[in-house]
């Protein structure tokens, strides 16, 4: 039978190479008593979801996923200016960083230059509106932070702040991806959040 393309030793030898770089994560989570860098979790993660909203994702999109924040740590928050402009300044440079080190990577496993400029597309989310892939990656990473971000987030953010992300959040999301966030197990202070800033939006 013939091997599917992103089950290929290219594809494979990209993954492992991606991983280790998550594996330098110094921040941990743990999830079942065990310790894990945090980046490598939400890559899994993130791939996890995109697998499960298409049930054949292409090759390109699958990269993207696994290498959405790699190396993220290197490139604290603290570094910018506090406020929205230094927020901003921060997310585009890590979008930048993120897509030459994926660029590298995917080069030195021999990817051909099209791979890697379509997997560069999807991480900069170069037209977000008319790419149906790139929409399926925002869903994936909005239903991981959903899932497994937000409780704590809410944690240490006033509730004001925190409607008005899931508002914008929201607004990212497909119809299916928004159904799907509204099935996710979840904590109920949480949900109540949720629905709370879907009634203010639909105001």
């Amino acid at each position: 039978m013939m091997e599917r393309e992103h089950e290929t030793e290219r594809f494979r030898a990209a993954i492992r190479a991606f991983d280790e770089a998550h594996q330098r994560d110094p921040r941990t989570e743990t999830v079942g008593g065990r310790s894990y860098p945090r980046e490598l979790l939400y890559a899994q993660r993130l791939t996890n979801w995109v697998k499960r909203l298409a049930p054949n994702p292409s090759e390109e999109l699958l990269l993207a996923a696994r290498c959405q924040h790699i190396e993220r740590w290197t490139i604290p928050r603290q570094r910018f200016p506090a406020g929205r402009k230094g927020y901003l300044d921060w997310r585009r440079t890590l979008a930048e960083f993120h897509a030459e080190r994926a660029e590298d990577i995917l080069a030195e496993v021999g990817y051909p230059p099209s791979t890697i400029q379509r997997v560069r597309s999807l991480l900069l989310k170069e037209n977000l509106k008319t790419d149906p892939e790139m929409q399926l990656l925002e869903d994936a990473i909005c239903l991981v932070f959903l899932e497994t971000e937000f409780h704590e987030f809410a944690q240490r953010t006033p509730e004001e702040n925190l409607l008005r992300i899931l508002r914008k959040t929201w607004r990212k999301m497909s119809p299916r991806a928004r159904q799907m966030a509204l099935e996710l197990d979840l904590d109920p202070q949480d949900r109540a959040l949720i629905h709370k800033a879907i009634a203010q939006r639909s105001l």
